[in-house]
């Protein structure tokens, strides 16, 4: 293949998040490291950081497109080789539509193919590719391949993960270490579309455990919530804007409370021990099994934590006290720790990269 262009569609803004995203730009730097010409195509909403990220890439934001005819006629302007699709919200049908046009398609689903008809399907949540898991349902058969599914790249082998990710990953999971006050880091996604983080920062402080605790804050409302929450004896609370230097935050924390997005991936490559709460619905399945097998501490899901009544105080009490056992125990944060690390090594995406040129120069033929 001389050199492949490849286009990523994906969206984010203050409600939708920054997770398609995120994973989009840790495979356009792999492509990119492979000598490819990257673009993506899609909005970008009020999110000054993501856009800075793109350019300090070089990498070019195109708008839209959303049908499957734009889609296609996207591809043949920009004489695309491959067109990656990363949202919920497409036309289930662009897929099969880019296909038909001999373009290369994958589609990054989590668990739930959508009806698209992909060559190539991504699903990186962790125990994907396990029977009796509830993994991704098997995508329709193809045209031209009657009775064979596109490949699914699932489980978290293929984890995709940033340059600042991989860079940051220890040789090794941290120890056990005893500290009187543990540096806690908060994050919940880089808008935090939901508004978890004064939820959770109230949660930390009932445990009454000192604590040297960093908020990202991703909107100044966000922000205005988390400094009125008072803390207490020995607690300090550092709210802080969206950085680019977050790995760095996540290694240098004693526990990280976040979301059960795509941040929990990262967590995992970082070996950082971590409680995640469930902030909306399609993150349950991929919490479930995390919590489940060990890799980070389940705080449950946001809508019993702010819950009013007797049941929203006791979500909050067993939280506060799945905390508190994680602030003082450091060989439950370690066994935590050694787990996530172990479970994601940073290769995902140059795994589902070689998948992509592979099936590519297949579908070529010889020469």
């Amino acid at each position: 293949m001389s050199t492949p262009r490849v286009g990523l569609r994906c969206d984010a803004s203050p409600r939708r998040g920054v997770g398609h995203l995120v994973r989009c730009l840790a495979l356009a730097e792999e492509f990119l490291a492979r000598g490819a010409h990257v673009a993506v195509f899609g909005t970008v909403e009020r999110l000054p950081w993501a856009t800075a990220e793109l350019t300090a890439r070089g990498i070019p934001l195109h708008p839209g497109p959303d049908s499957p005819a734009e889609l296609v006629e996207a591809a043949r302007r920009h004489h695309l080789d491959v067109l990656v699709l990363d949202s919920y919200e497409l036309d289930p049908a662009g897929a099969g539509a880019l296909r038909a046009a001999g373009v290369f398609t994958l589609a990054v689903i989590d668990g739930d193919s959508r009806g698209q008809v992909a060559d190539l399907y991504l699903d990186q949540n962790f125990g994907a590719e396990l029977p009796g898991l509830g993994s991704a349902p098997e995508p329709p058969g193809l045209p031209g391949l009657p009775g064979l599914p596109g490949r699914l790249l699932a489980g978290s082998d293929y984890a995709l993960l940033r340059d600042s990710v991989i860079s940051a990953r220890p040789a090794a999971p941290p120890p056990a270490t005893a500290v009187s006050r543990p540096r806690v880091l908060a994050f919940f996604g880089g808008t935090d579309a939901v508004g978890a983080a004064p939820v959770l920062t109230r949660v930390l402080v009932a445990t009454g455990h000192p604590m040297d605790l960093t908020v990202i804050v991703g909107r100044p409302e966000i922000e205005a919530e988390v400094e009125d929450v008072a803390p207490g004896r020995g607690q300090i609370i550092r709210p802080a804007p969206p950085t680019s230097t977050l790995p760095d935050l996540i290694t240098e924390a004693d526990l990280v409370v976040s979301a059960a997005g795509t941040s929990t991936w990262e967590l995992c490559c970082l070996g950082a021990p971590a409680a995640l709460v469930c902030v909306v619905d399609n993150q349950r399945e991929s919490y479930t099994r995390v919590v489940r097998h060990g890799l980070a501490a389940g705080l449950g899901e946001l809508p019993e934590l702010t819950a009013a009544g007797v049941a929203g105080r006791a979500a909050r009490a067993a939280a506060a006290r799945t905390l508190l056992g994680l602030l003082s125990s450091p060989q439950r944060r370690a066994t935590l720790a050694a787990r996530a690390w172990s479970t994601v090594d940073g290769r995902g995406r140059s795994r589902v990269v070689d998948a992509v040129f592979d099936a590519v120069r297949a579908a070529a033929g010889p020469g």
